[in-house]
């Protein structure tokens, strides 16, 4: 019994001393792996942050799907501030600032490795119009808000499309080659501060759109008189309101009035009351003035 007891002993001492170094064994294994992870995550931040990973310059943001708005335009209109982390940047926040700007109506924006760069792809809002504030450019300041109106009165300038050169303070088309867009551009001309008419333009361009009769240019410089120039004579609406749609399906249904009546002897009709629109002769010379003839009623 009493050998039994020393052998006993001498075993559990050394299952105690082997015990205590498998534990140092795991602490040691601890600690290495406990370094070596914050050695990696330092070395990958590291390599993260170094300038090869860096939105350094807006070149290094690549553009497609876009037709009338150039290259430059839409970098221009991302939200980035240079220089910018790859891996800081977030796509999606992006695309939605892109989105809520006037010129783009859909944007993905996309992260490439290699080499480090963004695509942003976008869909644009087709300009309906050229919007100008006065009808003569007298200053700078007149010529820099000449831009373009989509169909729901998002503003652009007018240098934010390829096809688009300054020529005399009014815009154009190109005509250099692999710059001319898709779809012509519009000529039709809308003259006035554009916030007399912004929030009314998407109904009004909504009824302007359906009609046969050409309209090349709408004067909304005065709102108490609304007037078109259009391919069968100058139309006086008066002040917009919920009876122009109406005042528009009225004069779309004048469009044969040039075979009746010359427009050389139309001085302007009247459509301020669509049940009653009018054709204003010319003013005779003032020694023909006592044969001057009324007002004729116009055929509708």
């Amino acid at each position: 019994m009493a050998s039994f007891g020393a052998v006993s002993q001498t075993d559990l001492g050394r299952r105690r001393q082997e015990l205590r170094r498998l534990r140092r064994v795991r602490s040691a294994a601890v600690v290495w792996q406990t370094l070596a992870a914050s050695a990696m995550a330092g070395g990958l931040l590291w390599w993260i942050a170094q300038p090869a990973w860096l939105i350094a310059r807006s070149e290094q943001v690549k553009v497609e799907g876009n037709q009338w708005l150039s290259d430059k335009a839409v970098r221009s209109l991302v939200p980035l501030s240079y220089p910018q982390s790859l891996w800081g940047i977030q796509p999606q926040a992006l695309a939605e600032k892109l989105e809520s700007t006037g010129p783009i109506a859909k944007a993905k924006v996309t992260r490439n490795l290699f080499p480090p760069s963004l695509t942003v792809e976008v869909a644009e809002r087709l300009p309906v119009a050229v919007a100008q504030p006065t009808a003569m450019l007298r200053s700078n300041s007149d010529r820099e808000k000449v831009g373009w109106l989509d169909a729901r009165g998002g503003w652009m300038p007018s240098e934010s499309y390829s096809a688009v050169r300054s020529a005399n303070s009014s815009i154009g088309p190109g005509s250099s080659p692999g710059t001319q867009p898709q779809h012509p551009l519009p000529t039709l001309k809308v003259i006035g501060p554009l916030e007399l008419y912004r929030a009314s333009w998407p109904k009004f361009y909504q009824g302007l759109s359906t009609l046969t009769v050409k309209v090349f240019e709408i004067d909304w410089q005065n709102p108490n008189n609304l007037i078109l120039k259009t391919e069968i004579g100058t139309v006086h609406l008066g002040p917009y309101s919920s009876r122009t749609i109406e005042q528009l399906k009225v004069l779309d249904r004048m469009r044969q009035l040039p075979k009746q009546l010359s427009s050389s002897k139309i001085a302007y009709i009247d459509l301020k009351n669509p049940a009653n629109p009018i054709v204003h002769l010319p003013e005779p010379p003032p020694s023909l003035e006592s044969s001057t003839p009324a007002p004729t009623p116009a055929l509708n």
